[in-house]
């Protein structure tokens, strides 16, 4: 299994409907993809001037399930974000592969 996380710092003034976006529209959004088995939003505990900082994960079956979905679909997902947000939020993007669940 293959988790896709994304971590954003979003300006505090537009956290609450960032949040509600992400819920709403954006998520659903990329479920709707088809290629990940579910997803979670985890608010990361840590004082940051400014902003508020939140994990996103999305977990996929394998690398090219991701592949197809880095190629087909991400590009137009986060132009969106990047339209509505834009100078208002940052993010970098990380893979973790599961070795091991109890």
């Amino acid at each position: 299994m293959i988790v896709y996380n994304v971590t954003i710092n979003v300006d505090a003034d537009v956290a609450e409907e960032w949040l509600r976006w992400m819920k709403e529209v954006h998520i659903p959004d990329v479920m709707a993809t088809g290629l990940f088995l579910d997803n979670r939003i985890m608010r990361i505990l840590a004082e940051e001037e400014g902003g508020l900082s939140y994990a996103i994960q999305y977990t996929c079956a394998d690398m090219a399930t991701y592949e197809r979905y880095k190629e087909q679909h991400a590009p137009r997902l986060q132009a969106e974000t990047q339209k509505r947000y834009s100078g208002r939020f940052a993010a970098f993007r990380t893979l973790l592969e599961v070795v091991h669940t109890a």
